[in-house]
């Protein structure tokens, strides 16, 4: 999740770029009163929402019997454990449902008596001291082989890189979870760091947002960082849950220079050999224009590149530089970012549309059994400020073997064969394009003609093959996906509805245009 971050530039620093040093020579270190403190707005509200957020709020019973039960959980990192999926996040909250549509919000907020820790003051009180914080940011919890839940916690100060990642370790997914220690950490100011230089925020990590996971070898990895230096990945213990010696921060994979990118999650596929690594991009409130995007690599710990062949680890900063999102938006697939479907004239549903602010910082699940794919995140929503809920959507691989996220949140469906006269017909749609800004993405209308053209106010082809896989050609650029049928929670009925993807990384989402019922 997004911090209040550091940016250091020392009167050194500032000489060297005047005189037009080149980019590969040091910058030095900063010290505290060098710093000069960046917050991005609307965090302290964010933090207040979240430990005031104890009610479970009523189940929203729609007109088709579907029933969705809301949570807030920022940064929602999920597990499946005794029939249940867990989601952990920020502030230590947790929430659990059996059905990823229906939540119920186990504990919130590093207070006494929040079940995952029942005595967090005592029992994190190393933890808290070093990050000079009270509260906890994003973590992670995984089964080790002794049957044990171990939580990768995360402390940050918040106005600066001064953090760290640790290990604490229950019998329950529920707690109560008892600390083991910190085991890494970032911001130690003029003192050597985890990889024996001196810590230097422009290219070592913000030890936080960790996930850890299992690669198809075997293999135990924690992919980790926010801002800073960037995203790193490194070798655990299968045993212990720690790392293995002598690696230091581990590897970059990818920033530079204090771009905003962050909560990094990484989903094998067995159907492709690909890892795909998760990524938020921007900042994470409503005018943050936070996004998800995807890259992919044939090995866990990279290169990952993207759907252009680009390599994600030149997704960086310039020197000198912070918060460049120009300098980052044309790397990774972008799979979601602010948008609304508008209701049309004569549809049912209340208001003007639908959609999501700034969402991110994902975790992602393969049911091995089903062969469906989700993607797990947090949202904001138009006209509702920095209130956000937990939002599960499906996750489809198109006939390229990219990931593409279903329009509308998980309602039970299953994808199925679909014939022309099904698909054919008016859709609100809505490009995602390739920015990093607040701007909100309102859907147009266009219709999918029986005989295979695109018409409305976008003009071009379209195709259905197999028995979903959707094609769809826009000012001679080809995006491909998947048909799907959805539930709307706008208009409340069940609609057609398609997700595609461009080889330049911009996803197009439909949704069938519905008359009232």
């Amino acid at each position: 999740m997004n911090k209040k971050l550091i940016i250091v530039l020392t009167v050194a620093a500032a000489l060297l770029i005047v005189s037009g040093c080149s980019k590969e020579e040091s910058v030095p270190t900063a010290t505290p009163e060098q710093v000069v403190a960046v917050e991005e707005g609307g965090k302290q509200v964010i933090e207040g929402q979240l430990e005031e957020q104890t009610e479970q709020p009523a189940p929203d019973e729609l007109a088709s019997g579907t029933v969705f039960t809301n949570a807030s959980v920022h940064d929602p990192s999920v597990i499946f454990a005794d029939g249940m999926f867990y989601v952990y996040g920020s502030h230590l909250a947790a929430a659990k449902s059996p059905d990823l549509m229906n939540w119920t919000l186990i504990g919130t907020g590093v207070v006494d008596g929040n079940p995952l820790i029942p005595n967090v003051k005592e029992e994190m009180a190393e933890a808290l001291e070093w990050g000079q914080t009270d509260t906890f940011w994003a973590g992670d919890v995984i089964q080790l082989a002794d049957g044990k839940y171990y939580f990768y916690y995360s402390v940050c100060k918040g106005d600066s890189p001064r953090a760290a990642i640790g290990l604490a370790v229950s019998d329950s997914p529920e707690g109560p979870f008892k600390d083991l220690g910190m085991f890494l950490k970032s911001g130690m100011w003029g003192q050597p760091s985890e990889d024996g230089t001196i810590y230097d925020a422009t290219v070592h990590p913000n030890a936080i947002d960790p996930h850890v996971f299992f690669d198809k070898e075997g293999v135990l990895w924690m992919v980790y960082g926010s801002y800073s230096g960037g995203i790193f990945i490194m070798e655990l213990d299968p045993t212990t849950g720690l790392p293995l010696p002598d690696q230091g921060y581990g590897k970059k994979l990818l920033g530079k220079n204090h771009v905003r990118i962050e909560g990094p999650y990484i989903q094998y596929s067995p159907e492709t050999d690909y890892y795909y690594l998760f990524l938020s991009f921007g900042g994470l409130d409503v005018n943050g224009g936070y996004n998800l995007r995807v890259a992919r690599s044939k090995q866990p710990d990279g290169p990952y590149l993207d759907s252009m062949g680009n390599d994600l680890i030149d997704a960086q900063g310039p020197a000198g530089s912070f918060f460049d999102d120009r300098a980052i938006e044309p790397y990774g697939v972008k799979l979601v970012g602010n948008f609304m479907f508008r209701r049309q004239p004569g549809e049912s549903g209340g208001g003007v549309g639908a959609g999501y602010i700034s969402p991110g910082h994902n975790s992602t699940y393969y049911d091995e059994a089903s062969g469906k794919y989700y993607n797990i995140f947090h949202t904001r929503f138009p006209y509702r400020g920095e209130q956000h809920e937990i939002r599960v959507h499906q996750m489809f691989l198109n006939e390229d073997n990219w990931f593409v996220m279903a329009p509308h949140r998980y309602a039970g469906e299953t994808i199925g064969a679909y014939t022309t006269e099904e698909v054919a017909g008016a859709y609100k749609l809505v490009n995602h394009g390739r920015d990093i800004s607040a701007e909100v993405k309102h859907s147009i209308v266009v219709e999918l003609q029986a005989d295979g053209q695109l018409a409305g106010e976008l003009s071009g082809s379209w195709e259905l093959s197999g028995e979903h896989f959707a094609a769809i050609t826009v000012d001679d650029i080809a995006y491909r996906g998947v048909f799907i049928r959805q539930y709307d929670e706008l208009t409340k009925q069940d609609v057609m509805a398609f997700s595609v993807l461009s080889e330049e990384g911009v996803s197009l989402w439909g949704t069938a245009v519905t008359a009232a019922e």
